[in-house]
């Protein structure tokens, strides 16, 4: 490759003799280092030595977006789909503060990012230069960590800690901020080193007293339950493998948040689909009645506790995190066990030994008669001429998809149509769901679906999207293009802002202030307008031939599926109330159910 015959073996390995090599190579040396192969990034003036740098090799590839944002979702999305850490490369200024709603969204759902931005040269810093900012104050909330490399001696051991940190504990994301003067001058190749994480990091597994208590208390249960969480993917596919058996072991039913979707299988009796707002009634009613709740890796989001004091209420809680500060931070629990969640796994099926699944057919009966409550059952005319209900679109693409025996990995954007993918496309495996759970970013879906179709060029890729977030990042239909990517754009289009239409229904009166899209551009249009095909249906009759044309096409498509303008999005636990105060539908009076004027605020 070019850069190798800048410098010997010995002398890399030396760390001297380099003075040949820019500190832009320097940093391409280290990235090629760190096995990364994909860059997504917007170049500027600040980082053009790194784009001077990537044109004269050929190991890293580099994918141009249309915006910096889209970038750091669709490392997102790599980094999710892949368990490698995702790399975006962001000019300074306006670059960067582009990124910091992606930056925000990685941090919250815990996505091993590196940041790499350029920054105006170190004498000039301070100086309000063109196109300069504090990149690292401003994103100090929004990452885990952030650099400014000041000194050339300094480049390659900061990059190398800066993935150190991203990947290691709970994940997240790094910035890195380089001046143009580092990237432009020499810097020396320094060999690896002890970082400050490596030298104040400790190894060990999870405590065995808290383990010892957890499998006492889960010998007794009647009422167990698993409580599952996005850690159980970070952790790897062999946490979810782990999970998998010891739900066998145990017999214990399992639940999970919007971002664990797909560690357990969905399809399997044991689970009982996902807990929360807009979580079913089996998953709620089991959470609030259960004896033992046990979480694994999972943060207790206000999204899916409901009313704090009155969550679980009655059962003895664990909780097994990477990130201590997590455990007792909403909910307290009385067994806390620290650590990976995969390492908490296997010493649990350790403990649990041979030990026969109890008899739990009682609480098996009473999920039973929970689950014979179909809370995400709709009705769906199936006269041709009807219109779509959106709950039938999305199972209508599920059922689809499944028949084309190919590995699918769907991408959401953020609304009532991100609740109604969770409810209705089932996933058996991890990584393959990949949506924005803590932020909840519109915009996400799109650029996600870059990312995953990047890593997995092979793999059926779905952003499952309502018009409002579409339009957010719309211009990736450009980087879609240039890159003959063959994504599948799937609009469930209803002409509203979906989920704040159903809280202005609920919470205002039915007062849709500015919720209402009344020039939306013709997507069938806009698709071709960017290369791909368009494609639209408007009545059930023409659905599932739009589904099957979309999924055979062998380029990116962009179908419009005109839906239901008022349906809203059910079951649903209003803000401030508890598990077991669900609005199943719209004839439900929704203060009997639990929506209270605190709660309101909440929203």
């Amino acid at each position: 490759m070019p850069w190798e015959e800048t410098v010997t073996a010995a002398e890399r390995d030396a760390g001297t003799g380099n003075e040949a090599l820019n500190g832009a190579e320097v940093l391409l040396r280290v990235l090629d280092e760190e096995g990364v192969e994909v860059i997504f990034g917007y170049p500027g003036g600040a980082v053009l030595p790194i784009y001077d740098a990537l044109f004269k090799q050929d190991r890293i590839r580099h994918v141009l977006v249309r915006h910096e944002q889209a970038a750091v979702h669709a490392a997102e999305a790599y980094a999710r789909s892949t368990g490698k850490v995702g790399v975006v490369l962001v000019t300074s200024g306006p670059g960067a503060t582009n990124a910091v709603t992606g930056l925000v969204d990685a941090l919250m759902d815990s996505i091993p990012l590196v940041c790499l931005s350029g920054q105006v040269p170190t004498k000039l810093i301070g100086n309000d230069a063109f196109q300069e900012a504090d990149t690292t104050g401003i994103t100090r909330p929004a990452t885990k960590h952030n650099y400014l490399v000041r000194e050339p001696g300094t480049l390659a051991q900061t990059v190398r800690e800066a993935f150190e940190v991203a990947r290691s504990g709970r994940p997240g994301p790094v910035l890195v901020d380089l001046p143009k003067d580092i990237t432009v001058g020499k810097a020396p190749l320094t060999k690896p080193a002890l970082s400050r994480l490596q030298r104040l990091s400790h190894q060990g597994g999870p405590d065995a007293e808290a383990i010892a208590r957890t499998v006492e208390a889960m010998k007794t249960a009647k009422r167990p339950l698993f409580y599952t969480g996005g850690g159980i993917i970070n952790s790897g596919p062999e946490a979810s493998e782990l999970l998998r058996r010891l739900a066998r072991k145990t017999g214990f039913p399992v639940t999970s948040t919007l971002m664990g979707l797909g560690a357990f299988p969905s399809p399997d009796p044991q689970f009982l689909g996902m807990l929360g707002m807009h979580g079913s009634v089996e998953a709620n009613m089991a959470t609030h009645g259960c004896d033992l709740l046990i979480a694994l890796g999972s943060r207790f989001d206000d999204r899916v506790t409901g009313r704090v004091d009155a969550f679980s209420p009655n059962s003895f809680k664990v909780h097994a995190d990477i990130d201590p500060s997590q455990i007792d931070k909403i909910v307290p629990v009385d067994v806390r066990i620290e650590g990976d969640v995969r390492d908490t796994l296997e010493a649990l099926l350790e403990a649990w030994g041979d030990t026969p699944a109890p008899d739990l057919s009682t609480w098996w009966n009473q999920i039973a008669s929970w689950r014979s409550v179909d809370g995400f059952g709709f009705t769906q005319d199936m006269d041709p001429s009807a219109i779509i209900r959106p709950q039938h679109a999305i199972r209508r693409l599920y059922e689809l998809a499944q028949e084309t025996g190919r590995d699918t990995f769907v991408s959401t954007e953020v609304g009532q149509h991100q609740m109604w993918a969770a409810q209705h496309f089932q996933f058996d495996k991890p990584n393959r769901w990949l949506t924005s759970g803590g932020l909840g970013t519109m915009g996400y879906g799109l650029p996600a679906a870059v990312g995953a179709q990047v890593a997995h060029p092979d793999a059926l890729v779905i952003d499952i999207a309502g018009e409002a977030s579409t339009l957010m990042n719309i211009q990736e239909l450009g980087t879609i293009a240039q890159y003959r990517l063959p994504v599948k754009i799937f609009i469930l289009n209803n002409h509203y802002m979906g989920m704040v239409r159903q809280w202005q229904e609920l919470l205002h009166g039915s007062r849709y202030s500015q919720s209402y899209s009344e020039a939306l551009p013709d997507f069938v249009k806009l698709a071709e307008a960017f290369h791909a095909t368009g494609m639209r249906a408007t009545h059930v009759g023409e659905l599932d031939d739009v589904i099957r044309r979309m999924l055979a096409h062998d380029g990116p498509v962009v179908a419009d599926i005109c839906v239901a303008e008022g349906e809203n999005c059910y079951p649903m636990i209003p803000s401030g109330a508890a598990h077991n105060q669900m609005l199943l539908g719209p004839d439900q009076d929704s203060e009997a159910a639990g929506l209270t004027e605190e709660g309101k605020m909440l929203v």
